[in-house]
């Protein structure tokens, strides 16, 4: 499964994010997942603020799934993998893995989905056939 991604971002546990089980708290996951969406667009070179300011549309999130199958601890090193599985007329599908470092021990899974949105009219729009194109040049199924 690991291979299917080639975006990766390393994270060490921080122990404000494990709970009374010594694990980490479910909503961290979020968080994880948000942070390494961030950097893939970011690895991608795609201007996520300058874009909205150009263009007034920015993604809202209208899903999110989270698969918990290991514990991850504190102090442990994780990658979060991410890619864009999907893009449909205005919405990005965005699937993630949950690794220890540099290993194929898989501890979560997710799926975020995301609408573009025209933000003065709150209505979703296309997603831009650059963004498009900027995706499909490193989301090989996608091309």
């Amino acid at each position: 499964m690991r291979e299917e991604f080639w975006f990766h971002f390393p994270f060490r546990v921080r122990y404000s994010e494990v709970d009374a089980q010594a694990v980490v708290f479910n909503a961290h996951y979020l968080t994880y997942f948000d942070t390494a969406i961030t950097e893939y667009f970011r690895a991608l070179g795609y201007d996520y603020l300058g874009e909205v300011a150009r263009t007034g549309i920015d993604f809202h999130t209208v899903k999110s799934v989270v698969e918990y199958k290991a514990p991850i601890r504190f102090d442990e090193d994780i990658e979060v993998c991410v890619r864009v599985a999907k893009i449909g007329r205005s919405s990005i599908v965005l699937t993630l893995a949950i690794f220890a470092k540099g290993s194929d021990d898989l501890r979560a899974t997710g799926e975020i989905i995301w609408v573009a949105t025209d933000q003065k009219t709150h209505q979703s729009v296309a997603v831009t056939e650059d963004l498009r194109a900027l995706i499909a040049s490193r989301e090989t199924a996608l091309a």
